[in-house]
């Protein structure tokens, strides 16, 4: 039994060890760390106060900060990265850089909420954390310490001894990849509406129960931000996140959502038309805007979000306007 034991003890100390400081995946995870890594820098360069859009890929895909922080008079970070990504590590590398006065607006996509305990444990941002942001893991909850130390199977090995000499010999160049996706304020550039793939595009997500989203771990981790930040004096305004639907929300469920704000000190903002969009104004996803409708989208978010912060709404930077009348 002992030696049983021992062997056990030594192979958990070997995968550790291997996937703690070994194995790497640089061109499947390379080009995510340094985006998260990108998106944190210019976060903590802007000077309050200043905006910040926190969301999964709706936040870039359909809100663009160089408008709404041109309209709004206020430095702006898209600071969304996509809905696999844990609200928890988002979370704990944003809010240290937030200072009283700042305005953060969450237009969250439905699935944030009602994602599981157990859903985090698996996220992908689990490798990245035990391989490279170990300090930072050893901050969140057990469980998620716990799924990031057993993130990783054979597969990822087998990916991992494949990626690794590519990424010596320059097979991805991560930099140049995320300057043609993203602007200098963290918006997706890449979803010219020429470009299209309706293929991609498929139905939108069934809505969940507003049950769901009060008894949701990922509402919790939200409800927790909003009331720890407001404290602080940091302004959160909820929102909904743009969607390819006709049919306007449940009023339960819409009251679930803004509950998690609302109750936790924090606001909530929801538009005439909910953000909903018919299917020809989206680019690869029905929550990805396409490029003429995600400036528009902006465009119509931007007084309302002027109002509720009780300042004035300028106008969009220059062509902005005639690049949105191109929005079906």
């Amino acid at each position: 039994m002992r030696r049983l034991l021992l062997a056990c003890l030594a192979s958990v100390v070997l995968y550790a060890g291997l996937f703690g400081a070994v194995a790497d995946r640089p061109l499947s995870l390379g080009a995510l760390r340094l985006e998260m890594r990108q998106k944190v820098a210019a976060l903590a360069a802007l000077p309050s106060p200043r905006l910040v859009i926190l969301a999964g890929s709706n936040g870039p895909y359909s809100h663009s900060c160089a408008v709404l922080g041109a309209m709004l008079n206020l430095p702006c970070e898209n600071a969304g990265i996509a809905v696999g990504i844990g609200l928890d590590d988002v979370f704990a590398r944003d809010a240290p850089l937030l200072r009283a006065g700042d305005v953060v607006y969450m237009p969250m996509e439905l699935q944030q909420y009602t994602m599981s305990a157990a859903a985090y444990r698996a996220a992908v941002d689990g490798a990245l954390l035990l391989r490279h942001d170990r300090a930072l893991l050893w901050r969140l909850p057990l469980g998620r310490v716990l799924g990031a130390l057993f993130c990783c199977q054979l597969a990822d090995l087998m990916e991992a001894a494949a990626e690794m000499p590519l990424a010596h010999l320059h097979a991805l160049d991560a930099q140049a990849l995320l300057a043609r996706e993203y602007n200098a304020q963290g918006d997706r550039i890449d979803n010219a509406a020429a470009q299209r793939v309706p293929a991609l595009i498929g139905p939108p997500p069934p809505l969940p129960a507003p049950a769901e989203i009060a008894a949701g771990y990922g509402a919790r981790l939200i409800a927790g931000f909003v009331a720890t930040e407001t404290r602080r004096g940091v302004v959160v305004i909820g929102g909904l996140p743009v969607e390819d639907r006709a049919a306007r929300l449940p009023p339960a469920l819409l009251a679930a959502i803004e509950a998690v704000y609302t109750q936790n000190g924090g606001q909530f903002l929801a538009l005439a038309n909910e953000s909903h969009y018919p299917a020809a104004d989206f680019f690869n996803s029905p929550e990805h805007l396409s490029r003429p409708c995600q400036l528009r989208h902006t465009m119509t978010l931007a007084p309302a979000l002027a109002a509720l912060l009780r300042r004035p709404a300028g106008a969009p930077p220059p062509g902005a306007a005639a690049l949105a009348a191109a929005c079906p």
